[in-house]
């Protein structure tokens, strides 16, 4: 029988928790569903002993050393920044990596692996509040600001809190097949497995964030009815407003006239069920699209790429399908610029991206802190 993966998970005072405690959970469960121990998990912490999280449940940790299989940085806010000081966590991080089968972080956590020198040259996903920062700091990396994580070469980041999971999920997929990794998300009674382009921005949250009654009722009633008619005269009707009134509110309410609103609930859908293996003609169906041509014409309109299934029995869900977002910020947050060439050899294509134009989503205090 082969030897567990050492894996650790390293901790600080101040760390988030569930950039600890979310991915453990999934490699726990990992060990639970195939009946033995493939990971031997180990969170580890500048001076071991208790660690205490930002919402101030305390982790009980070993002292950083040895070398582990895989690691993972958690995110974190002041603490970060005190871990990231000390001379002796650089120096193991700087020593172990060259000789792990894959390291990385969740959230904020790549401050400290790019701080280390171990992100050169790679792409990388932080939390959406911090891609400025950490470009601006270190202009040797490229930071993608939407993915919910990437993986480049050995190296694997995820952007804020929950993402842990995913990236987790995908770590598992790729050591123990998808059905494992589908059985422990089942388990977690998740929606669904997020793949790591998808977005950090959803569309529904923005809107949801945004948008007054009656608007986010009609939101939540438009999601579980994708694959019905959603046009202007269906939606005032449900909103209690004429035509004409409703496509003036709604449009200031959410920033989207209600025909763009609705094709972009319909694509991070079909985005979803991509991911989960299911036929293009079976995905345009589910959300709207009525025809694989529609939704094919749809998701490159958006997306600079033609949609290919990438779930079970047509590959990993980490595959970078239709990405066609990618930045390297050069500005410190107000408008960076890089060239992507989208996966289906499209073409090249010039994004331009401002974060201040998130208006409607603020940041989470200890997010927001992380890097200055």
């Amino acid at each position: 029988m082969a030897r567990p993966h050492k894996l650790a998970i390293l901790a600080y005072e101040g760390c988030q928790l569930l950039d600890v405690t979310g991915p453990a959970a999934v490699f726990g469960a990992a060990n639970d569903a195939v009946g033995r121990k493939v990971y031997d998990l180990a969170i580890v912490s500048p001076d071991g002993g208790l660690v205490t999280t930002n919402c101030g449940v305390a982790l009980s940790s070993r002292k950083i050393g040895g070398q582990p299989d895989t690691f993972l940085v958690a995110g974190g806010s002041l603490g970060l920044k005190v871990a990231m000081a000390r001379e002796d966590v650089a120096r193991w991080l700087r020593r172990v990596a060259p000789r792990t089968t894959r390291f990385g972080s969740v959230c904020t956590g790549a401050f400290m692996l790019a701080a280390a020198g171990l992100l050169d040259g790679k792409r990388v996903a932080t939390h959406w509040a911090s891609c400025a920062r950490l470009a601006e700091r270190f202009p040797a990396l490229s930071v993608d600001a939407e993915a919910l994580y990437i993986v480049d070469g050995k190296v694997w980041t995820s952007a804020g809190v929950t993402t842990g999971i995913d990236m987790a999920l995908a770590l598992v997929e790729a050591d123990l097949g998808a059905a494992t990794a589908n059985l422990i998300a089942r388990h977690f009674v998740l929606y669904a497995r997020r793949p790591g382009y998808q977005s950090q921005f959803s569309p529904l949250l923005q809107a949801q964030t945004a948008a007054e009654a009656p608007f986010a009722a009609l939101i939540d009633w438009m999601q579980a009815h994708l694959d019905e008619p959603l046009d202007v005269p269906t939606l005032a009707r449900r909103a209690g407003l004429t035509e004409r009134s409703f496509y003036r509110k709604f449009t200031e309410a959410t920033g989207k006239t209600p025909a763009h609103f609705v094709e972009a609930l319909r694509l991070d859908a079909a985005r979803t069920l991509l991911a989960q293996g299911l036929p293009l003609k079976a995905i345009a169906g589910k959300v709207g699209l009525t025809s694989s041509a529609r939704l094919g014409a749809a998701f490159e309109r958006r997306f600079v790429a033609r949609p290919r299934v990438i779930g079970p029995g047509g590959g990993s869900g980490v595959a970078l399908i239709a990405q066609s977002r990618l930045w390297r910020y050069r500005t410190g947050g107000k408008c960076g610029k890089s060239f992507a060439r989208s996966p289906q050899g499209v073409g090249v294509v010039t994004v331009r991206y401002s974060l201040k134009k998130r208006k409607n989503i603020r940041p989470l205090p200890d997010v927001e802190s992380a890097e200055g």
